[in-house]
């Protein structure tokens, strides 16, 4: 499969990142070979700057290969390319993980991700693994995906703030303050959980407390119903969608962010 690449010009933005550069990921979907040309971007142009690197989740589900977008997003190599790398979990890897819990939110999380395309992932690792008819477990992941994705998966991080910007999967409950809005426990879903939420966050155009938002979550076509943005691509009223639509519209979204400015990446399935 061929990609191609768009990169936008610098963009103003009041982003104070106390100094750094950030790479940021939205929605992978699977994608993994948009995945692998941004990646070997970012890399390239973390060698000449040293840079974070953040994924914004989802990298599973609905695309060509999800067990190859892991492979990519857990590659040991990335710690040695970039100065920290951040995996923040999506609603889709979420429901994966406490799936295979064992807990007593298990078999709800499985009900509700076969709802959004979650035998899509289930169905891929039976067929690589060759067990087409086995149960989703911790040990049917493992064997699909290897020992370092499992541990990746384990250490998903809820959200990260950095100077005066939050990067986080679905965005920000506006009713609350960011900080109790963020502190929705992992084993919570739906609703205006921080992994989940839409229309209440999109709609909303009073700030969220002085911070800055980037998501993913939301694709263009759904986030420009809700919104009512042409481009969910631009900042505007503080915030920043990096879903690109993935697995449907063949584009993986990512940005570049430095104090005071960012441009766009979008990778693009020919």
């Amino acid at each position: 499969m061929d990609v191609s690449l768009e990169q936008s010009a610098w963009r103003e933005q009041p982003l104070r990142l106390d100094g750094e550069t950030i790479f940021a990921i939205g929605d992978v979907h699977g994608c993994d070979g948009q995945l692998a040309t941004l990646l070997d971007t970012f890399s390239k142009l973390a060698a000449e700057r040293p840079a974070r690197l953040i994924f914004l989740g989802d990298l599973i589900c609905r695309g060509p290969s999800s067990v190859g977008a892991l492979g990519l997003w857990a590659d040991r190599s990335l710690e040695a390319r970039f100065t920290r790398v951040h995996r923040v979990t999506g609603n889709h890897d979420q429901l994966l993980m406490l799936s295979i819990s064992g807990g007593s939110a298990a078999q709800a999380a499985y009900d509700r991700w076969m709802g959004i395309d979650g035998e899509t992932f289930v169905d891929e690792v039976r067929r690589v693994t060759g067990r087409l008819d086995a149960p989703l477990t911790r040990e049917l992941v493992r064997e699909a995906t290897g020992e370092q994705v499992l541990a990746r998966l384990d250490g998903l991080e809820c959200h990260l703030r950095i100077g005066n910007t939050i990067f986080v999967h679905g965005g920000i409950d506006p009713s609350l303050t960011p900080e109790t809005a963020l502190a929705a426990p992992f084993t919570e879903f739906g609703g205006n959980h921080w992994a989940w939420i839409n229309e209440p966050f999109l709609k909303w155009r009073g700030g969220f407390g002085g911070v800055i938002v980037v998501h993913g979550h939301t694709p263009p076509e759904r986030h420009r119903k809700i919104s009512g943005y042409p481009d969910p691509h631009v900042f505007q009223h503080d915030r920043l969608s990096l879903d690109g639509g993935s697995a449907k519209t063949g584009i993986v979204a990512a940005a570049q962010f430095e104090d005071g400015r960012y441009r766009l990446f979008k990778a693009t399935a020919d």
